[in-house]
């Protein structure tokens, strides 16, 4: 009988094709989170949440909140932020080729880390997922994991991603009202 030679373990090769999304944006007393499912090709190159121009959602808190959609990034995070409103993504890192959520390699889907995030800010009791596929992918690989989002209120929203043509501009933002309902009088302004 003849012993197999011992191999040495090799450190894992890069995963090529592998994408990474942003650090959530989170203000010290924000009370809504609006996850979308991972970023686009473009918001990666120009690393920006929702950096495709077409995509509505800018024109979407502008119509909200009034800030105009073409101020300086760091502008609109801040009015965001000003307004207890958290950006971020379920999906930490992926495969996915091109931009389209229904590319998303569901295997290679890491998510982020909710339970840190939900103690960290336990002011955040609203949660709207920005279109139906980040609604499924926290439903499949967060919830079951997460206690802490048990406490938490989930609304699905119409997805702004150009790809999402079904619905006109008018539609999605009578529909995403309920995100400017929620932030309360006090604080519907992005200026």
């Amino acid at each position: 009988m003849r012993s197999r030679p011992e191999t040495l373990a090799k450190p894992d090769a890069p995963d090529r094709g592998r994408i990474t999304g942003f650090a959530p944006v989170v203000g010290s007393d924000s009370r809504i989170l609006i996850l979308g499912s991972m970023p686009s090709v473009a918001s990666l190159e120009r690393q920006q949440y929702y950096g495709l121009p077409r995509n509505a959602f800018w024109p979407i808190m502008a119509g909200l909140f009034g800030v105009p959609a073409d101020q300086p990034y760091e502008r609109r995070l801040a009015a965001l932020v000003k307004n207890r409103i958290a950006l971020w993504d379920v999906i930490h890192s992926c495969r996915r080729p091109g931009s389209l959520d229904s590319s998303i390699e569901s295997d290679s889907v890491e998510p982020n880390d909710f339970g840190h995030l939900f103690r960290a800010q336990p002011g955040i009791v609203r949660v709207f997922f920005n279109g139906r596929k980040a609604e499924q992918m926290f439903d499949r690989l967060v919830k079951p994991r997460c206690a802490e989002a048990a406490s938490r209120d989930f609304t699905t929203l119409p997805s702004t991603s150009p790809a999402h043509a079904a619905m006109s501009f008018a539609e999605k933002l009578e529909r995403w009202a309920v995100v400017s309902r929620d932030v309360g009088p006090a604080n519907r302004e992005m200026r």
